[in-house]
């Protein structure tokens, strides 16, 4: 009963400090808030949002680096589960049940900080930040797409139990992609939330190294840098396999 009582405190009181921090406008938070919102949210584990055990198990996948490698398509295909908590005009609250392989792509969060958990298992995150000023450089012809210069910010694994991830609208690593290295999940927190008619929609990008468009355009880089810089072309949504899932953690409310 105990236990019950600290995970259904730990999901409201996540709602109420954002519904006290955030607001519809999108004005980001401050940094004090942002330490307590991930102080609190460092907390959380799988059973404070109604995760069980079985929900680790998976046998889909050979992992990140597998002996068996999925192709970039079969691993798009593998099925991910995303779980509502509470959404409203300001913010957001989710979870994403990735089996292993799965991948969500790359992809951008305009004007928007986003807090990121992971419960479980582990997950490689790569991300980018645009460079700053605006580099592009011009379509080839036909079959080559225009891109832009992104720096890459974030290249590595996470497996719980692990600190909480925060990225912003222009640093911390807006542009993401998740690859599942085992069964996993992530709590999200997201403010203000995707919405296209606030010109807030999710565009998806493929990244080219560097050395493949830099030739001849003057945006060459000492060879030290080269490893950290991207081209990022946009590409159409591809063809997610994401299934609704139930929420069975502590009621939220409002």
């Amino acid at each position: 009963m105990v236990e019950q009582q600290n995970s259904s405190s730990k999901v409201q009181a996540l709602y109420e400090l954002c519904k006290k921090t955030f607001t519809s406008s999108g004005v980001p938070p401050s940094s004090r808030a942002i330490q307590k919102l991930c102080s609190l949210l460092d907390t959380v584990g799988p059973a404070d949002v109604g995760l069980r055990e079985e929900n680790r198990d998976d046998d889909r996948g050979h992992g990140f680096l597998g002996p068996n490698r999925l192709t970039r398509v079969a691993r798009w295909a593998q099925s991910i589960t995303y779980v509502d908590i509470f959404e409203c005009d300001s913010f957001t609250m989710c979870i994403f049940c990735f089996p292993t392989s799965s991948v969500i792509p790359l992809h951008d969060h305009p004007s928007m900080t986003v807090f990121s958990k992971v419960l479980y298992g582990s997950l490689h995150v790569k991300a980018y930040d645009w460079v700053e000023p605006s580099r592009y450089q011009k379509s080839k012809g036909p079959g080559y797409p225009a891109v832009r210069l992104a720096k890459l910010t974030v290249d590595k694994v996470l497996t719980a139990p692990c600190g909480t991830s925060v990225l912003f609208p222009k640093s911390g690593g807006n542009l993401h992609c998740f690859t599942a290295v085992t069964s996993c999940a992530v709590l999200d927190i997201l403010t203000p939330p995707y919405r296209e008619d606030a010109g807030r929609k999710c565009t998806y990008y493929h990244d080219y190294p560097y050395s493949t468009s830099s030739i001849g355009n003057g945006a060459e880089l000492s060879a030290e840098k080269i490893d950290d810089q991207a081209w990022l072309a946009e590409v159409e949504t591809p063809d997610l396999y994401m299934r609704q899932g139930a929420y069975t953690g502590p009621t939220v409310k409002v």
